[in-house]
Parts: C-alpha cells; structure tokens; sequence
C-alpha cells in the first residue's frame, strides 16, 4: 500500500512538472511586467492598472523597464525566471528579439502573454492588444472626412514595432482609394525609430522645408504628434494642418481643446490591463483558460488574442469619452 502511495504521488507531480503547474514556495504568485520603456504617459498608465489588477486578484507584480534597450529586457527576463516568477507579461522593445525571451521562459515551463506589442516568430502562448489596423482606419476616416483632398504625410511609429506596420495598414485602406483617384497626394511616408516626441519633430521639419502646404499630419502616437505640432508652431503653421494621434495623452487632449491636434485616438488601458492581469492569473494558477479567444498569425502560429476597440476622440466628444470613462480629469483636460 504504501508503494502504491508513492507511485501515485510521483505520477501526480510528474503530471503537473510537464505541465508546468508545479506550486511555486512562494506566499503569493509572483507576475513579471517588462516594458520596454515609460516614453510617454500612457505606459504610467498600463503599468499602474496592471499592478493594481493583479493585486486585487491575490498576486503580486515585479515591473522591469528596459530603456528600450531589447538586451537589457532580455536579462531581465532572465533575471526573473531564474527567480521563479510565475508568468511573464511582456511590452516587447523588439518584435523580433523579443522570441529569445519567450524560449527562455518556456525551457523554465512558464508562459508568457505578449501586452499591446505582438512579439513575433516564437510560439507565444498569448496576445492582449487592440485591433491596430482599425486604430489605422479611425484616424485616417477622422481627417480624410474633414479634408478629403489635399496633401498629406504620414509618420508612423518604431518600425521595430508591430503595431507599426498594422497602423499603416488600416491607414492606406483609407487613403489608397482617394490617392488613386486622385484626391489625396501623399507626400510623406516615413517611420521613427522610437514613438518619440523629438522624431515627430524632426520628421515635421524635414516635410515642411520640402511642402509647405501640407494639410495633414497621421502621426503613430501622441507623442510624435506633439512633435509635429511643435515644429507647426515653430514654423507659424500651428491649428493650419489637421493632426490625427493615438494614445490620449494629456496634454494632447489640451491641445485638442486648443484646436491644434485633431483628434486622437483612446484606447481602453484599465480593461485592456484588466484582461491582461485576469489572464496571467489563471496561467500562474494553472487554470482553465476560456476558449473565445481570437487568433492572430505571429509568423510561427496562431496565436490566441484578445482585442479591445479604440475610439476617436476630439474636441466635441472629450467628456463623453476619456473623461467619462474616468482616464483623464476634466478639470485638468480643460486647464
């Protein structure tokens, strides 16, 4: 009898070791968050939600910034596998290097969900983002529905970056037809290197000394927006050029109010953290997962996604949407 005992426990923990599922000697469950940097005020945003998700679920959170370095998020990836967290939730600085911490992480049998950036060609266990080609789409029906002729420029976000490139898309869906009928001439068509206000700058400046004429302005974010309203500024051009961003920024919102920026676009941070939290959870205790899951091709696999819809805001729907949902305060969008 007691032989039979001891085969069955072995099985049991045999069982749960290949699943991964085996308990951790840790009071609480442990989540690791690496972002690839807080460039701009809406990682704040991401990482506090995140943190106070999980704490309201019985876990607890190590955040790791990476600088944009995808060396640095590497190690620290490293560095927290080696201290036996849980899961992995990562904001990868590079789509592509990013895999190496996905092998990592499961040659330890941890799983790793990929937040708002699709880590590319490894065989990602899950995606929380939004649907980027139709944030694409919102901003280029916004500014092609007030302007639907004229010259327009485009400055995308880090190439390094999927949500680059699906942005793009949902954005020619739209201009490409009114280009081809002549309508629209895009006369700028160039991506940053790191969402950055300076590079929306630049790009502005250099589109401005080669058109001066130049009637809109889709930027990747909220920062490389402020960038080109700055050198709009700069250049006595400033509520001249329809500017479409995304991220809802404050002081973008601000500039919203002061007609300088057209429009932005918001994307649901606390839910979107909400799931991602929910999500990493049940992983770390091993449970069952729903199966209403999307998928989405990361070049290695389908991977299973979940996506929340983003919204146009502008200056006349402020209070029914960021401020209603409760992401900025009126007093201070109106400031």
């Amino acid at each position: 009898m007691y032989c039979q005992l001891r085969l069955f426990t072995l099985f049991i923990f045999s069982f749960f070791l290949l699943n991964g599922c085996v308990e951790k000697p840790k009071e609480k469950l442990e989540v690791g968050f690496l972002i690839h940097a807080l460039d701009n005020e809406r990682w704040e945003n991401d990482r506090d939600f995140f943190v106070e998700k999980v704490q309201e679920l019985g876990g607890t959170v190590n955040v790791q910034i990476a600088e944009n370095d995808a060396n640095k998020q590497l190690a620290q990836a490293k560095e927290l596998l080696a201290n036996g967290v849980n899961v992995l939730v990562v904001v990868p600085v590079d789509q592509f290097a990013a895999a190496e911490i996905v092998k990592e992480a499961h040659a330890k049998e941890i799983k790793v969900i990929s937040y708002d950036r699709l880590i590319k060609n490894c065989t990602l266990d899950y995606y929380v983002s939004t649907d980027n080609v139709e944030i694409g789409t919102l901003q280029a029906n916004y500014l092609t529905t007030i302007k639907p002729t004229g010259k327009y420029a485009l400055i995308g976000g880090a190439l390094s970056d999927n949500n680059s490139q699906h942005l793009y898309l949902g954005q020619m869906n739209v201009l490409q037809p009114l280009i081809e009928k002549g309508n629209i001439q895009l006369v700028y068509n160039e991506f940053t290197e790191h969402w950055e206000e300076v590079e929306g700058y630049e790009h502005t400046k250099t589109i401005l000394a080669k058109d001066g004429d130049i009637d809109a302005i889709i930027a990747g974010n909220d920062a490389i927006a402020m960038g080109a309203i700055r050198a709009l500024r700069e250049a006595g051009k400033e509520g001249n050029v329809l500017i479409a961003g995304q991220d809802a920024d404050l002081k973008n919102l601000q500039e919203i109010v002061a007609g300088h920026q057209t429009c932005t676009v918001y994307k649901p941070y606390e839910k979107l953290a909400a799931t991602a939290a929910d999500l990493a959870m049940k992983l770390a205790n091993c449970e069952e997962c729903e199966k209403t899951y999307q998928t989405v091709s990361n070049g290695e696999m389908l991977v299973p996604a979940v996506f929340h819809n983003g919204m146009i805001v502008n200056r006349e729907n402020l209070k029914l949407t960021v401020i209603s949902e409760g992401y900025q305060k009126e007093e201070e969008v109106y400031k």
